[in-house]
């Protein structure tokens, strides 16, 4: 079959079946899924290593595993180790017997055939289930201008934003199958214009604004283009600090989730905008103006599903993305200290702080571990959305802080204050 695509001789050979028929189908799929966006050539994967959204192992995604049979066996595993997003279940998160049930009997009950799939085709290891793949304890840290073929919005968008990395909004298998080959279709977020921005946001608020809500109205707004943002270092400094990066790690997946963005530029904040300033701007581009106003009128129109909407939260989860270390170092003291204010010891909702396992191991080797047990808190490393899943669980009032996890759930969201006021007080007030 004749392509459009301009290929080099190593990629027709591959093609044509010098590295075996099933790597040579991986070749075609790929160029057919440029193709349908309009790429002209295919170009190298240059990261370190990828990363893939499919971490939970449902009993009904069976073609899926033939599939990743056939590549095991037919020697076609990734030509670049990978991390994967976080395991679905974990004991020690609350759960009702039937609802355990539900997700060991009719769930993920191909969790463990799964995961040994996910070993021999180049998972790097168990710490490795994580949807922040790129903070520093995990180690998938990408360096600006490399070329991944990843898949999870809020992993992609960090990396191409925070990082200066560059990947399109892949789908799960397509992200797999650029590691696998080593190449992916050029167009999109790879390329220099893809990387211009079509929208101008100014920032106009009285005070820091919730990074959750700011990111989810900027999302709803452009959706799948990039937005300039201009008028946040004044809330955020122009240094590319920790905190700067969990304040964006969080903004972002919120832009991602609440539209599409798989890109956005900050004003003398990230890398290309720190480089190219508004260059970075494509002629003609839209101006949305974001102040107080427009925040709360965001937050007030975000629908409560709940059957009851004046149910007691039976549940809380904060860390969709994953937490940082030092969010969960923050998210302990401020937990403490609401407590006290209260006096109270625990907290008055069960509640589950997430992170990658990584992290949870270093925050594990010092004091805070045992004073955020103390509180009540479980510290997990599974994915909310996955549990929430489980249609027993989807039905309990759910509340969170994770603009993400609102949108593709039940769950109710509050920001990171009423959560806080939520957990240690058990109302808000």
């Amino acid at each position: 079959m004749p392509y459009k695509m301009e290929l080099t001789a190593e990629q027709q050979a591959i093609l044509d079946g010098s590295k075996g028929a099933t790597m040579a189908k991986v070749m075609k799929t790929l160029v057919m899924y440029g193709e349908t966006f309009g790429a002209t050539k295919m170009v190298p994967v240059t990261s370190k290593m990828g990363h893939l959204v499919t971490s939970f192992g449902l009993g009904v995604m069976k073609p899926v595993y033939d599939l990743m049979d056939k590549l095991i066996e037919d020697k076609c595993v990734s030509g670049q180790q990978f991390t994967v997003d976080p395991k679905p279940l974990d004991k020690n998160v609350p759960a009702s017997l039937i609802e355990k049930l539900v997700f060991k009997k009719f769930m993920y009950t191909a969790q463990d055939t799964y995961d040994a799939q996910l070993s021999k085709l180049g998972i790097v290891s168990d710490s490795a289930y994580t949807c922040a793949c790129y903070l520093d304890e995990v180690g998938n840290t990408p360096a600006k201008g490399e070329i991944l073929s990843w898949a999870e919005s809020s992993a992609v968008v960090y990396a191409n934003s925070v990082l200066g990395a560059r990947c399109n909004r892949n789908s799960g298998i397509i992200e797999l199958f650029g590691s696998i080959v080593g190449f992916v279709p050029y167009f999109g977020l790879l390329t220099d214009e893809g990387r211009k921005a079509t929208w101008i946001v100014e920032v106009r608020t009285s005070k820091k604004p919730e990074a959750q809500i700011l990111g989810s109205a900027i999302g709803m707004k452009v959706m799948e283009d990039v937005p300039y943002v201009k008028g946040l270092d004044k809330w955020l400094g122009t240094e590319l600090n920790d905190g700067v990066k969990g304040y964006l790690k969080d903004f972002g997946a919120a832009t991602a989730s609440n539209g599409a963005v798989g890109l956005y530029h900050i004003d003398g904040i990230t890398p290309e905008a720190v480089e190219l300033g508004e260059k970075l701007i494509a002629d003609g581009a839209k101006t949305y103006v974001i102040d107080d106003a427009e925040l709360d009128r965001v937050k007030n129109n975000y629908p409560v599903i709940w059957k009851d909407k004046d149910a007691k939260p039976k549940l809380c989860f904060v860390g969709c993305p994953h937490l940082t270390y030092n969010q969960l170092v923050e998210w302990t003291e401020n937990v403490e200290r609401g407590l006290e204010a209260e006096g109270r010891t625990k907290v008055a909702i069960p509640t589950v702080f997430t992170s990658a396992p990584a992290v949870i191991e270093k925050f594990n080797k010092t004091s805070y571990a045992a004073r955020l047990k103390a509180t009540g808190v479980v510290l997990s490393y599974i994915c909310p959305l996955m549990y929430m899943n489980n249609p027993l669980c989807g039905k309990k009032p759910v509340i969170t802080n994770s603009n993400k996890l609102r949108t593709y759930t039940s769950s109710r969201y509050y920001t990171t204050d009423e959560i806080l006021k939520y957990i240690t007080k058990g109302a808000v007030m």
